[in-house]
């Protein structure tokens, strides 16, 4: 189904492909070298794998505070610097900083002292709790390195910079890469091992990251407190409807995995994997998801939406497209992904049958991904948020829960094939309706001259 005309890529889109490279580079890293740590704890067994599975809602947690603070800071400060307020945009940054270091913080506390509690909602087996306790307190420092570090990226890109974030996720990845194998086996650190390597990695890269960050004076310091108080109020209006979007994958995870739980450790650990899976699978729509609101902000700021809307268009059909190549691939080549990833017999099943279903609606759900991410990007993290409740609420959980109750385990992997389907069709509904309407008030308040003037003369401005 054809969902909007095809147009000329523009030379915007050209531009975002050239800020989106660095990034897939990175992203593949940090993902590849996420399944290879996967693969190495698959050989500790079951239990293990079973571990890393009740995480992960736990990490989606994690990270949609983390993304949600990223995307106020690079929808607020791109804006500012598509307005030529390049000091305040700096100002911004630093406030940012701040605000997620302290929220993370706490929030990475609490997820320690109420391990247990939050592993038996999760439907974990008392015998894991053992295991649990030496992974999580290496695993959450973990976490919170990251939430810095992604941070980091965050600032980097609002000032059009993908180079410097793609360097330090493949260093990064390197370094957890070399240093997994030593750590679980060689020192006999076991499960702690892989979070202790992340750990290093993410360290490492945290100084790196900063240190361009401060040579290229992308951060300053507010000049006043009124400085403050409007920084606090621009990023907070971004960030609230953002996290709560950001939350809400974890919060279905979390369904999800108590559903799962009902099939036994086996389940758990394939679904964990599934997920990773997943990650690799989709990692062009993360890059796009990154380097797209940079680009959207600064026009925005220019208040150019008629480019903006040509931007969106081209980069949803790039990713639709691509993502139905990708799937074709996984389908044909299933077996073997499984057989490489774990030797587990019964995660192997479990692993193969959501191959061949969930990916062919990857697609769907990157323009779902892409949507929520431009609404943020626009100025209408409202928007994204109803978009996010009506995925998971009333297209994803749903389907989920009646497949399960229609075809067992398989009828989770059918639900949520049918739930992505769906939500990118009215996903696509929503923002093509406020990307017309856009447009649309552009061509009533600009003269004719103005309103038609080429991409290139933009380009120019900017």
């Amino acid at each position: 189904m054809i969902l909007f005309r095809i147009s000329q890529p523009s030379p915007q889109f050209n531009a975002l492909l050239q800020q989106t490279l660095p990034m897939l580079v990175g992203l593949l890293a940090i993902m590849g070298n996420q399944l290879i740590d996967n693969a190495f704890i698959g050989q500790l067994g079951e239990q293990p794998l079973a571990v890393v599975g009740y995480s992960l809602p736990v990490y989606q947690l994690i990270i949609g505070i983390q993304v949600g603070i990223g995307v106020a800071t690079t929808a607020c400060a791109s804006a500012a610097l598509g307005a030529g307020k390049t000091n305040y945009a700096r100002q911004l940054g630093a406030i940012v900083l701040g605000l997620g270091s302290v929220l993370v913080t706490i929030v990475c506390t609490l997820l320690w002292y109420y391990q247990e509690t939050i592993a038996s909602i999760l439907g974990a087996d008392n015998s894991l709790y053992p295991l649990l306790r030496s992974y999580w307190l290496p695993w959450l420092f973990s976490c919170w390195l990251g939430a810095l570090l992604h941070l980091g990226y965050c600032i980097c890109r609002s000032f059009g910079q993908a180079l410097i974030p793609g360097k330090v996720m493949v260093l990064s990845s390197i370094i957890n890469l070399i240093l997994d194998p030593v750590l679980i086996f060689y020192f006999d650190l076991n499960l702690a091992g892989a979070a202790w390597a992340t750990c290093i990695a993410f360290g490492i890269g945290l100084i790196v990251i900063f240190r361009s960050i401060i040579a290229s004076y992308f951060l300053m310091l507010p000049v006043n407190t009124q400085v403050v108080r409007k920084g606090v109020k621009a990023i907070t209006q971004t960030t609230l409807p953002a996290m709560l979007s950001q939350f809400l994958p974890p919060l279905s995870a979390i369904f999800v995995t108590m559903i799962i739980a009902g099939y036994g450790n086996s389940a758990i650990g394939a679904w964990g994997l599934a997920n990773r899976l997943e990650y690799i699978l989709i990692i062009l729509v993360l890059a796009l998801t990154m380097a797209l609101p940079q680009m959207v902000g600064r026009l925005k700021g220019e208040k150019n939406y008629r480019d903006i809307q040509s931007l969106v268009k081209n980069a949803l059909l790039f990713v639709v497209s691509l993502q139905c190549v990708f799937a074709v691939v996984i389908w044909l080549s299933a077996d073997l992904f499984v057989q490489l990833l774990t030797h587990e017999q019964g995660v192997q099943a479990v692993v193969e049958q959501y191959l061949m279903m969930v990916p062919i609606s990857y697609g769907s759900l990157g323009v779902c991904m892409i949507s929520i991410s431009v609404c943020n990007a626009i100025g209408l993290p409202r928007t994204g948020l109803v978009i996010s409740i009506v995925r998971l609420f009333i297209c994803y959980l749903p389907l989920v829960w009646l497949g399960v109750e229609l075809y067992g385990l398989t009828g989770v992997f059918i639900g949520a094939c049918l739930g992505n389907l769906i939500c990118g069709l009215m996903a696509w509904q929503v923002l093509s309706k406020y990307l017309n309407k856009f447009n649309t008030n552009l061509e009533l308040t600009l003269p004719a001259e103005q309103s038609a003037k080429p991409i290139a003369q933009a380009n120019t401005q900017s």
